[in-house]
């Protein structure tokens, strides 16, 4: 890659950085790279609509050492995930990042559980009850996750919980793509620091941001990913179940998969 390939990336990755962004999809473009780069950074190449693969290491674009451009997080190298989690969330703040922040959302809801749990869930987003008190899964889908992991022999303070974006799109809608894009790497960097053995996405909006997989829900249900170091189960989210109930067996099916592979024996039946 020649020089000023390079001086642009970095001035983009620098940008990114600046916003509390630090991790990155890939992307194919339909132009030599130092177009496509050039138009990242205003000088507007022309570049083609992309796809969005797997994630992987911005590294990957780099001729040359892999720390040329890297920047710690702020919670890299912190051996107490709880003063971790702390640092991260300071680093998010009080998020305008994207335009969710503009468009009435009251509070930033970073997630909430045990720091070193073992099992996590992550839904799409917050609704208006999660968005009026701060925290993940405090409305009536938040009341039914609640008996889902009880029914799972845990507690919800033993798991921890977050969503794909962290602030509430308007009306409940499904959040788009620049604003997925924008809040999930937040996402990954709990994961990171939370190390859990088993992730369970709920709904399809997880799933498919996780997973980067635009698969429908029959095709991504009972089975395993590898993701990140941890296994990811896919099942229905909450709200879905307490709009068809029928699936609720199904849905505890793909828990049973996980309390398996953790090697939980249930409390109760699952209602």
């Amino acid at each position: 890659m020649d020089p000023r390939t390079q001086q642009l990336l970095a001035a983009r990755l620098q940008y990114y950085r600046d916003l509390g962004i630090y991790d990155f999809y890939r992307r194919e473009v339909n132009a030599p790279p130092e177009q496509a780069l050039a138009g990242a950074a205003g000088v507007s190449p022309e570049t083609a609509e992309v796809e969005r693969p797997a994630t992987m290491s911005v590294a990957a674009y780099i001729s040359g050492p892999e720390d040329m451009f890297a920047t710690p997080k702020p919670e890299a190298g912190v051996a107490d995930r709880a003063k971790a989690l702390r640092l991260l969330q300071e680093d998010l703040g009080e998020c305008t990042r994207c335009v969710l922040s503009r468009l009435g959302r009251k509070t930033v809801v970073f997630g909430e559980g045990n720091h070193n749990a073992e099992l996590m869930f992550v839904g799409e987003g917050p609704g208006a009850d999660e968005d009026e008190q701060g925290r993940p899964f405090v409305g009536r889908a938040g009341q039914l996750l609640n008996k889902m992991i009880e029914a799972m022999g845990l507690q919800r303070e033993q798991v921890y919980i977050a969503n794909v974006v962290k602030c509430r799109p308007p009306g409940n809608r499904t959040p788009e793509r620049e604003e997925i894009e924008t809040c999930s790497p937040f996402l990954l960097r709990q994961i990171a620091v939370i190390q859990p053995k088993a992730i369970v996405a709920l709904g399809a909006i997880a799933a498919r941001c996780l997973l980067s997989l635009n698969e429908p829900m029959a095709r991504l249900r009972g089975r395993w990913f590898d993701f990140r170091g941890a296994r990811l189960a896919v099942t229905y989210h909450p709200a879905f179940l307490l709009r068809d109930p029928r699936q609720k067996k199904e849905t505890w099916k793909d828990l049973q998969m996980v309390m398996e592979y953790l090697g939980l024996e249930p409390r109760r039946a699952a209602e």
